[in-house]
């Protein structure tokens, strides 16, 4: 039995979890609302104050969506009341960052300024001209966004330049060294 899958999800107060006949999932909080698609090799159902997923089968794919979906369910349940954040660092002599609307705008070296569009559910801020803060009640939009982002210019290993998540380590190597 999978582990993580037969452990009860509790529903926090002020959310709301629905199971509906079309097998999704409807997760509603004070941060949004989240909903996906239930597999055909489980079954999630609502006790009381708790979600519990059960699974259909004991096959290779049933025990591995068993656990997904219970995973699933506590992260959506975590985005609709306390939301998800990831931040990015601008390294680079004179590039910055900037929010524009819903488009964050990078000035990162390139001959025009790499414009990226917020999806739906995305907020971002820019506190310093060299940090982007984004945020939202879905992880993997938040992810993807701040993928994207960071895609536009990945740091590199000699001068370590480039966006980069808060934190992140690149390991520089060494330049071209002159015999003489």
């Amino acid at each position: 039995m999978s582990r993580i899958g037969k452990q009860p999800v509790a529903i926090p107060a002020g959310v709301q979890v629905e199971v509906t006949s079309t097998r999704t999932v409807k997760i509603k909080g004070p941060k949004g609302q989240n909903e996906f698609a239930i597999r055909p090799e489980v079954s999630v159902a609502v006790k009381g104050a708790q979600v519990t997923v059960d699974r259909a089968g004991d096959d290779r794919q049933s025990r591995a969506f068993h656990g997904t979906t219970r995973a699933l369910i506590a992260s959506a349940i975590r985005g609709v009341t306390t939301g998800y954040q990831k931040e990015l660092e601008v390294v680079g002599v004179g590039w910055n960052a900037a929010v524009q609307g819903r488009k964050v705008v990078l000035s990162v070296g390139f001959c025009k300024p790499a414009i990226i569009d917020l999806p739906e559910g995305v907020n971002a801020a820019c506190p310093t001209a060299t940090l982007i803060v984004l945020t939202g009640f879905d992880k993997q939009k938040v992810g993807m966004t701040a993928s994207r982002i960071r895609s536009t210019r990945k740091p590199e290993p000699y001068k370590g330049k480039g966006v980069r998540y808060k934190g992140e380590y690149v390991r520089q190597k060494a330049g071209k060294s002159f015999g003489s």
